[in-house]
């Protein structure tokens, strides 16, 4: 997505998890605990992939975006699909996506990613562009003009 900045991913973190749950130092139930909540958001707005679950690698996990922002009020927290979230990015500023991976076979659960949308990442690509070299009659342009 155009407007995707500040992405934090948490694979080594997950590799840590599965790490200690090989050693023996973290029990399953301890890691695949997902709630009834995650879990049907995950069947209703869930994306699957083609990543086995790490744990019972007997079903595909599924991908749940869930938004939070200012802007969104009552709709913060919410699970949204993925073709959902490019129309949120154009008609708000700024929100945050956390991507939490879902096996619905072993209740495993781990968050993926975390990253922010929103209109306002259209305007930092624009002034990073034009800093680089982009259009001279941009705004940069206009502030050395005006400091001259």
């Amino acid at each position: 997505m155009r407007t995707q900045r500040q992405v934090v991913d948490y694979s080594l973190r997950k590799r840590a998890v599965l790490r200690e749950l090989l050693a023996g130092r973290v029990g399953t139930y301890d890691v695949c605990d997902a709630s009834p909540y995650l879990k049907n958001a995950a069947r209703f707005h869930g994306e699957p992939t083609d990543e086995r679950c790490p744990i019972c690698r007997s079903e595909n996990l599924i991908h749940v975006h869930y938004i939070y922002g200012d802007e969104l009020k009552q709709s913060a927290g919410q699970a949204r699909t993925l073709a959902e979230l490019p129309v949120l990015a154009m008609t708000l500023r700024e929100f945050q996506v956390f991507v939490v991976e879902v096996c619905l076979g072993c209740d495993w659960n781990h968050l993926v990613e975390q990253y922010l949308l929103g209109r306002d990442g259209l305007a930092e690509a624009g002034s990073e562009a034009e800093a680089v070299g982009g259009d001279a009659s941009g705004p940069v342009h206009r502030r050395r003009e005006a400091q001259r």
